[in-house]
């Protein structure tokens, strides 16, 4: 007698079922961005890491997996891509929606103002609008008349808190050339991921890291700029947070009831940090009421950046004062 075989278990869902794509269904890069994003949109993920659409974070995996820049992207969007290249890219997408982890993680980069860093779960994907503001607003850009601080090359000291993978510093060294930089984060797994980049910028005499809790660790040096992308999520905003940012550090973006447990305090530690002329540059993302209400005595100047309105304030050392 034959035994019939019994049927097998049924497995716990483990999320969307990716679909089986074929040798020679998709040719092109472009291809595969709409099949990424088809497949983005049918599982609802969450674009909030540098990339702000789906086709935007398809073309970025894609470009990666390729190992081109995103610059490069266009020139090559109708060329063949090969089969073992193909595989590389259908297993990145299908990554991002099993895991909805930022595509960041998944290829341990991100680019800000087109230059790349590496980044991994230690640290939070940085997507900050400082980089930008700083070619805006503080000489050495376009657009010197909007110069805050005078002659880029004439700052000497700048201090970045909560530096978190170092991006911000490395830009900051960047920008002003002749300037010594110090990074502060309480992390020792973020400075980890900030050493990295500092070496592959090639940047290790100018950029010191620093290990502490906001000015703990510095010393009495003012400096001519102070920068911060601080947690700045207040407890209603922690209580949302879609997956992809659940995958990130609690501790880089928790700010208290609020948001504004660590801006408070750099707006109250600042004054004793900053030179007679120099300034903070601080983001708080969508806190600008609470900020403006908490400390309503102080002439804010709200920066704006090509995807952001109202999330960045300057104020210099006089005002703040």
């Amino acid at each position: 007698m034959v035994k019939r075989a019994k049927p097998a278990a049924k497995r716990a869902s483990a999320g969307p079922t990716f679909p089986k794509v074929s040798s020679g269904e998709l040719l092109t890069p472009l291809d595969f961005v709409r099949f990424a994003v088809s497949r983005f949109n049918e599982a609802k993920l969450v674009f909030a890491h540098g990339t702000t659409d789906p086709v935007a974070e398809a073309a970025f995996l894609i470009s990666e997996a390729l190992h081109l820049h995103p610059d490069q992207f266009e020139s090559f969007a109708t060329a063949r891509v090969a089969s073992f290249e193909a595989k590389k890219i259908l297993e990145l997408i299908e990554l991002r929606v099993r895991t909805r982890k930022p595509a960041a993680y998944l290829v341990n980069k991100i680019y800000m103002r087109g230059l790349p860093f590496y980044v991994d779960e230690r640290v939070i994907v940085p997507r900050s609008f400082i980089g930008e503001i700083l070619d805006t607003h503080f000489g050495g850009g376009e657009n010197d008349t909007a110069a805050l601080l005078g002659d880029a090359s004439e700052i000497e000291r700048v201090l970045d808190l909560c530096t978190g993978s170092g991006c911000l510093a490395i830009l900051a060294a960047r920008h002003f050339p002749n300037a010594q930089v110090d990074a502060v984060d309480i992390s020792k797994d973020a400075l980890a991921v900030a050493a990295r980049n500092v070496a592959e910028h090639g940047l290790e005499e100018r950029v010191s890291l620093c290990r502490g809790d906001l000015f703990a660790p510095l010393g009495d040096l003012p400096y001519d700029l102070i920068i911060s992308n601080p947690p700045y999520v207040d407890a209603e905003g922690m209580a949302s947070l879609p997956p992809e940012c659940r995958a990130e550090p609690e501790l880089a973006f928790d700010g208290g009831a609020d948001g504004l447990d660590l801006v408070r305090r750099i707006l109250e530690e600042a004054p004793a940090h900053l030179t007679p002329q120099g300034g903070l540059l601080c983001e708080i993302g969508r806190g600008r009421d609470n900020v403006e209400a908490a400390f309503p005595q102080l002439p804010l100047l709200w920066l704006d950046s090509e995807d952001s309105e109202g999330e960045v304030f300057w104020i210099s050392a006089a005002d703040l004062v």
